[in-house]
């Protein structure tokens, strides 16, 4: 346990942040999930309205270093190539 008044708030500071960043990382992760089972299901109209979102989500966890820009670049990507792919069905 740490004995610095300085340390404790450390502790106190990273509890804060891993709860923000796991909530955040929980968001990008559903907001996929949602969008891919609606390209399985079809329904492109609802993914493409859920893209946005998904996107902001992703930029702003990218803007924070909750994930890395690469990894940001990645995840958009991929899921916007499913998208397209999807539409010339």
């Amino acid at each position: 346990m740490a004995n610095k008044q300085s340390a404790l708030k450390e502790l106190r500071k990273a509890k804060t942040r891993t709860v923000r960043n796991v909530r955040t990382k929980r968001t990008i992760k559903s907001l996929a999930k949602q969008m891919l089972k609606d390209i399985e299901a079809g329904n492109l109209e609802a993914a493409q309205k859920l893209f946005p979102a998904f996107q902001k989500a992703v930029d702003k966890a990218a803007k924070t270093n909750v994930i890395k820009a690469n990894t940001a670049a990645r995840k958009k990507s991929r899921i916007n190539k499913r998208i397209k792919q999807a539409s010339k069905k």
